[in-house]
């Protein structure tokens, strides 16, 4: 007599073969993903350049309506004794930086620029890679160079600047834009600037650099009016950007504070009240998983990896659906719809494997309570300093490399409010809403059939850091993973993980809303 699973055996054996070759091709894919992000910058070392612009344009205000003798004082704390010195040294780290990367992919001295550049045209992938990113880091130690001698020369130095700016004028590599503005600073230091240089140097340049170059041709064309007018503007800009540097500094610093603070209370009331404590509560208790590890196996892969990150994007790419040449809202809503496309994919995946068993008590939990909010804010808290200091080790290891979340640059990039606000909703309440039903409530719970709830905190955050498919993001964003599966074990609540998830990138996106404003 044959008995059911004698019956159901040779499906059984089909789709683990079916699964075998899907993980085999996602394995290539996520390998391909995570090196190619090796050779890619960090969006770190622009968001520490937006900064460093905040500074010098909050540097140019004197302090009009404050008491005598007390803007110095604010100045001194808030942007240091020599601000515009402050920002050469970390605009020629970040040139440093990005010249280290050069030579680098030029194959650390063995392989010239120009041999890496034949093999691209070649048609070698990997050479095209490597060329795309020496291009951009080109372009962006050409752009470093000409603001770099706007502040050699406001800082007296104006044969260094003028030094500096004849190497982008004669680097065959620089664009054409960067050549003719460096000739234009270099006739304008030489009181030789004419009349058209004017929109020319406001088409180019913004900001603190727009001022001083416009300050030195309207000085020289003896233009007071204008002068005089560009000055008033100035300091009108630079009230404005004070307060968004004061918001970008002040405000993390006050989380991270609080984040301290709850943490020594943790610690206190743990070592105090020992089993009592908040950190013990539901601590080690698991989930009764029914449901086994090729479940587990096929939601990841299939769901996740597969579907979202190679079928949909040649279903889309085949329908000829894309984001390139889109308006700004267009490349939004196509991101929006994109992400929720993935999202539904995975969990329809998700609910096609676990839907012959029950699921187990406290699993997929929704319920909103004051404990569920509270783990949330306080997970929130605790992480910011946290994040904090595991950015700085970060830096150190990758030294601006590894790549980031495209999404970042593109909000950093950003001007139209529509397009700001559907990339918002993407980040702040699509993917915590998704990832953590996927990544919280269904692999973290099913990993405990199988491991302690600190190894499966500990496993689904590596899972969830590697699938952003950034290498320099795995470190940092396992931590996150491990403070939102730890908050998600003690809440038992999926309403906790999503707050404190929502929370961290509703203040990332608000963080690239001011910068990049």
């Amino acid at each position: 007599m044959t008995s059911d699973s004698d019956l159901t055996r040779p499906w059984l054996s089909l789709r683990r073969l079916f699964l075998i070759i899907v993980t085999a091709l996602v394995g290539v894919v996520l390998v391909q993903s995570l090196l190619s992000s090796w050779n890619e910058p960090q969006v770190a070392s622009q968001l520490q350049l937006y900064q460093t612009d905040l500074l010098l344009e909050g540097s140019a205000w004197k302090g009009e309506g404050l008491p005598e003798g007390q803007w110095p004082k604010i100045r001194a704390g808030l942007l240091g004794d020599e601000p515009v010195a402050t920002a050469q040294k970390q605009y020629e780290e970040v040139r440093a930086g990005a010249t280290e990367s050069m030579a680098r992919w030029a194959g650390d001295g063995s392989q010239s620029a120009d041999s890496l550049a034949d093999e691209a045209n070649a048609g070698k992938p990997l050479a095209r890679r490597l060329q795309n990113a020496v291009t951009q880091q080109e372009m962006l130690v050409h752009k470093l160079d000409l603001r770099l001698g706007l502040m050699e020369a406001y800082q007296g130095q104006p044969e260094a600047a003028i030094a500096r700016w004849t190497q982008v004028r004669d680097d065959t590599r620089a664009s054409a834009p960067a050549m003719r503005t460096a000739d234009t600073l270099i006739r304008l230091w030489q009181d030789s600037a004419s009349p058209e240089n004017e929109a020319w140097l406001q088409d180019s340049l913004d900001g603190w650099f727009e001022y001083r170059a416009l300050d030195q041709l309207y000085q020289i064309q003896g233009r007071e009016g204008d002068r005089t007018r560009i000055q008033t503007q100035e300091q009108d800009t630079a009230q404005a950007k004070l307060l968004k540097l004061a918001l970008v500094g002040t405000v993390p610093a006050l989380g991270g504070l609080v984040g301290i603070g709850l943490m020594i209370w943790l610690v206190a009331q743990r070592v105090l009240r020992g089993s009592q404590s908040v950190l013990r509560q539901n601590a080690g208790r698991g989930w009764e998983i029914p449901w086994s590890g090729e479940i587990i196996w096929q939601v990841l892969i299939l769901g996740f990896f597969f579907v979202g990150q190679i079928v949909l994007p040649l279903v889309l790419g085949s329908l000829g659906i894309g984001g390139a040449g889109l308006s700004s809202r267009g490349r939004a809503i196509f991101s929006l719809v994109y992400y929720l496309l993935m999202a539904a994919g995975s969990l329809g995946v998700l609910w096609w494997s676990i839907r012959p068993w029950p699921w187990p008590q406290d699993m997929f939990t929704f319920t909103p309570s004051r404990s569920a909010l509270l783990w949330g804010l306080g997970g929130y808290f605790v992480a910011v300093p946290l994040m904090f200091g595991v950015a700085l080790l970060n830096q150190q290891i990758w030294q601006g490399q590894g790549g980031s979340n495209p999404l970042l640059q593109t909000v950093l990039e950003e001007q139209d409010g529509v397009a700001l606000l559907v990339f918002f909703l993407t980040a702040a309440i699509a993917a915590p809403i998704f990832e953590e039903i996927l990544f919280r409530g269904f692999l973290l719970p099913s990993l405990t059939r199988y491991t302690p709830v600190g190894w499966a905190i500990a496993l689904s955050a590596l899972i969830f850091a590697a699938a952003h498919l950034s290498l320099s993001e795995v470190l940092p964003l396992t931590l996150l993973g491990a403070v939102l599966g730890f908050v998600y074990t003690r809440s038992r609540s999926l309403i906790s993980p999503m707050v404190l998830h929502s929370a961290w990138n509703s203040a990332t996106m608000l963080g690239l809303f001011i910068l990049g404003g």
